[in-house]
């Protein structure tokens, strides 16, 4: 059987997974955002992955970099990033597709974030594997997520004691990115939520 929808083994029925729904996927820097929303997209019928970090990108002039004790530039370009994912995943969720959002989106931003996405079915899913297996992932990438100004431990503290408990939240540091893909499409229409 082809498993596209990964439904084949008890989890959520084929129709849930065709119903337009937007797939918040959040978590700290190297938690594994945009290889699960990637996998995830690919195994859905008709998909959609926003990354929100491009609208930080298209910012060519005047970026404000968020850091631990951010400026008020800073958290307004943030918020300005986290509305326009907001209104693309709604555009595309309209329009039928599934859409698997993805983005650091911690401590209040996240209400903010639930918020900001009008359309329901909306699923949150929090990546949330331990700052061991973040830093262990950290040093296996090309590219480095940490620098000077945040570390795995300081950023972890933030989604773990500032962040609102909405939808799934999911330790994945025994998982492989495929492994937390099944592991949503069996529990998120259940578990995720909001």
């Amino acid at each position: 059987m082809d498993n596209r929808a990964g439904l084949d083994d008890g989890g959520a029925s084929v129709e849930s997974w065709s119903v337009p729904a937007v797939v918040l996927i959040t978590g700290i820097q190297a938690a594994g955002k945009s290889t699960v929303a990637q996998g995830l997209a690919e195994r859905l019928p008709r998909s959609v992955h926003v990354r929100g970090d491009v609208f930080r990108k298209m910012v060519v002039g005047g970026q404000a970099e968020m850091t631990p004790d951010p400026s008020s530039e800073a958290v307004g370009q943030l918020r300005l990033r986290h509305r326009l994912t907001a209104t693309v995943a709604d555009g595309y969720a309209a329009a039928g597709f599934t859409t698997v959002v993805q983005d650091i989106v911690l401590g209040e931003h996240l209400t903010e974030m639930v918020m900001a996405i009008e359309h329901r079915p909306l699923l949150v899913v929090v990546l949330a594997p331990s700052p061991d297996a973040v830093a262990a992932r950290e040093t296996a990438r090309a590219k480095s997520a940490y620098r000077d100004l945040w570390t795995v431990r300081v950023l972890d503290a933030v989604l773990r004691g500032e962040t609102p408990r909405l939808g799934l939240w999911l330790d994945t540091s025994d998982q492989t990115p495929a492994e937390t893909v099944d592991e949503i499409l069996a529990r998120a229409w259940t578990d995720a939520r909001v």
